[in-house]
């Protein structure tokens, strides 16, 4: 008896399983003439003075062997052209609050050395500089994002590099750009006024640091976007006190940090993870919706009128370093993993474009969840590089609101959403849709509702791999690389599609 007892569970069992993984989840698109358009700084990214990102990333120097153009890798540029950087923010960080920006201008001869007190102890030579930085977002195509040293500078020396930047009558300023070759300023419109002042940018108070805001903004102009040090993750009394305490006419932006970190002590390899980190690093990736929510909702209270962005700065994996590297370098592998963690955020990103209107990856180069990677001459695109150049079609985009149950990933007693999306239409009325199954094991099936887009015909592009684990490397660099995408229908205005574990689907309409 005991023994049908428990077969007849176990049948019922896998009869529920196999019903769950047939169930089609209905997804409505929703055409709204007041949706926000999706800002291309969404898809912005970072590049700190830290570990091999600058030196030995990005800059080999003009007399390297490896083709560059003014010291910058001619390759890395090639590929984040192509993935359309819109923004760059530099030069940290937690190093921004101990750069000296005169320090790195003039004669490279001449500039001091520096001790990169956060990042290993190593000392660097200022040889990367503001020219430096800014020329190189001119060959990329790709605004710059300044964060400006309020931990251990002064305000005159942010307001004179503003002015340094920016001005193009005669200063004392716009004078020593144009004594260091520069004629005509660069016009860089964000700045960052300090970088996580609640931590390593000064350990301030939410009281303490808004007055220094307030100070410190007070001397730069008006027409650039000034962006204050936000919170940390899920520090809501931080964004109240800022909100509150700082005029709306002085706060263009308000910055967030957030990584996806199952233990700070303790954050397990970036390549060999099992699924309870898996599941664990997914359930803080999609904590973003929460925060993005909650901050958004307060600064709602004081911004009606959403003229404040929410500025989304760091974010990304965040795992133990590479065995046999320099810990104070923070190189990981990128994997299948990063790739889900990159769509699903992003979908989170686009789905909140009336507030969320920049954020920045960490790292570009060499540093966290990196999209490039690079090993001497030898350099190599990630997962996460595909899944960005894949999305940036929704860059510039009317955001199309979507409604849907999501399917459950169920591991351990826990639930997470299995599936994202966010979907677009562009000025030429071409249709983009991005899905994201996190499921590690269980394909899902998505009926999307597209009558009344104006659009029939549909093609598709998938990344996946066969385990959540792979991932590039330099001695196979296109192990994991965009494919095409076949396995969905149009029935009668209707898109049925059948998406993979742990995949990252974008559909294209015309």
């Amino acid at each position: 008896m005991k023994k049908t007892l428990l077969l007849a569970f176990l049948v019922s069992i896998c009869a529920d399983i196999s019903f769950a993984q047939n169930q089609i989840t209905a997804i409505t698109l929703v055409s709204k003439t007041d949706a926000p358009v999706i800002n291309k700084n969404i898809y912005g990214h970072f590049a700190e003075h830290l570990g091999r990102s600058i030196y030995g990333g990005f800059f080999v120097g003009d007399t390297s062997k490896i083709p560059n153009t003014n010291g910058v890798r001619n390759d890395i540029v090639k590929a984040l052209k192509e993935l359309k950087i819109p923004n760059l923010r530099w030069p940290g960080g937690c190093f921004a609050d101990t750069y000296h920006w005169k320090d790195g201008i003039g004669p490279k001869e001449n500039r001091p050395t520096i001790v990169n007190q956060w990042w290993g102890g190593v000392t660097e030579d200022n040889s990367f500089g503001t020219h430096d930085f800014l020329n190189m977002c001119e060959l990329l195509g790709a605004e710059p994002y300044l964060s400006g040293n309020v931990g251990s500078g002064t305000v005159q020396e942010l307001s004179e590099w503003v002015q340094y930047a920016n001005y193009k009558g005669k200063s004392p300023m716009s004078d020593l750009r144009k004594k260091n070759g520069r004629a005509e300023p660069w016009k860089v419109n964000f700045w960052g006024i300090g970088n996580e002042a609640w931590g390593c940018g000064g350990n301030m108070t939410a009281d303490y640091y808004a007055n220094e805001y307030r100070k410190y903004a007070t001397f730069m102009p008006n027409d650039i976007v000034r962006i204050a040090s936000g919170a940390n993750s899920d520090n809501y009394n931080w964004t109240e006190t800022l909100m509150k305490n700082i005029p709306a006419n002085m706060l263009g932006g308000l910055a967030l940090h957030h990584y996806s970190v199952i233990d700070w002590n303790k954050k397990g390899d970036g390549v060999d993870f099992t699924e309870d980190q898996y599941f664990a690093t997914m359930k803080e990736a999609l904590k973003m919706e929460e925060l993005v929510t909650k901050h958004s909702a307060i600064m709602d209270k004081y911004d009606p009128n959403k003229k404040i962005d929410l500025v989304v700065d760091e974010w990304g994996g965040w795992y133990d370093v590479e065995k046999g590297t320099n810990p104070g370098f923070l190189y990981q592998q990128n994997t299948m993993r990063d790739a889900v963690l990159a769509g699903s955020t992003l979908n989170i990103f686009n789905n909140h474009a009336d507030r969320v209107r920049m954020a920045n990856l960490a790292q570009c180069v060499n540093v966290l969840q990196a999209v490039i990677l690079t090993d001497k001459a030898k350099m190599i695109t990630t997962p996460t590089y595909h899944v960005m150049k894949m999305y940036n079609v929704h860059q510039g985009a009317t955001l199309l609101p979507v409604n849907f149950n999501s399917p459950r990933y169920t591991y351990k007693g826990e639930m997470l959403p299995a599936v994202s999306v966010s979907a677009s239409k562009d000025q030429n009325r071409v249709v983009h849709i991005s899905l994201v199954n996190i499921d590690s094991k269980n394909k899902n099936k998505i009926e999307i509702d597209v009558k009344g887009l104006g659009v029939k015909n549909f093609t598709g592009t998938i990344l996946t791999s066969a385990k959540l684990q792979d991932y590039n490397s330099f001695e196979v660099p296109n192990k994991i690389v965009p494919a095409v995408f076949k396995n969905f229908e149009n029935k009668s205005g209707k898109l049925e599609i059948t998406v993979p574990p742990f995949s990252v689907v974008v559909l294209e309409g015309k």
